[in-house]
């Protein structure tokens, strides 16, 4: 049961991720006025907002691939499948980091559950080994 609900559960927090990725296309607005990924105290000024928003798109899907390899691991019981998740969490935490825009305000809009989540998968999986499906 535990395996059905953390395979259903990563499934869904890598799907989230395509809306981000949608967002930062201006595919759609998740929320009304919410300019994330412009403004990334990393990339807008080095790189530009159009080529900003485009590595955000492209970072998103990149974690919701990973995530569903990990989902797709568990499934198939492939021994690597807490690799997957745990480094897809990790590299989705860095990115969502690096487009953050600098303010304290408005963290939910930039990511900010989405990291507190992950850092929760990666300590779960990583220093607590949790869970151990015996493949």
């Amino acid at each position: 049961m535990v395996k059905i609900i953390l395979t259903i559960f990563f499934m869904l927090h890598g799907l989230v991720y395509l809306l981000y990725a949608s967002q930062s296309l201006r595919l759609f607005e998740l929320q009304p006025g919410m300019t994330w990924p412009d403004g990334s105290w990393a990339f807008s000024n080095l790189i530009g907002i159009k080529a900003t928003r485009w590595m955000a798109a492209v970072s998103c899907i990149v974690s919701t691939l990973s995530f569903i390899t990990g989902c797709l691991g568990i499934i198939l019981k492939w021994m690597w499948w807490s690799n997957a998740v745990v480094y897809s969490a990790f590299f989705s935490s860095l990115f969502f980091i690096f487009l953050w825009d600098g303010r304290i305000k408005k963290l939910d809009d930039q990511g900010g559950i989405g990291i507190l989540i992950n850092l929760a998968i990666i300590m779960s999986l990583s220093f607590f080994h949790w869970p151990d499906f015996g493949f």
